[in-house]
């Protein structure tokens, strides 16, 4: 047995933090209703408040895919492998 104790990496790093903002924005964006309740401007003749809403659909999507790429990334360096 070794009497060098184990080194584990940090539990917060740069790339976590990434990835709870990726995480976080879309709560954020949609519980912040003061900034987008709201008519105008309408698209194609849906008000803001409605085509707002329907954007961050495909903006958390994204920004979930991205989380989860970046977790994978994370995990595999952790690990210490390059799956």
């Amino acid at each position: 047995m070794s009497d060098t104790p184990e080194v584990r990496p940090p539990a917060v790093t740069p790339m976590r933090v990434v990835i709870a903002l990726c995480l976080l924005a879309p709560f954020v964006a949609m519980l912040w209703v003061g900034s987008y309740a709201k008519v105008d401007p309408t698209f194609i003749g849906i008000p803001f408040f409605y085509w707002y809403q329907m954007l961050w659909v495909l903006i958390s999507t994204a920004l979930t895919m991205t989380a989860y790429q970046l977790w994978q990334r994370d995990q595999r360096a952790r690990r210490g492998g390059t799956k």
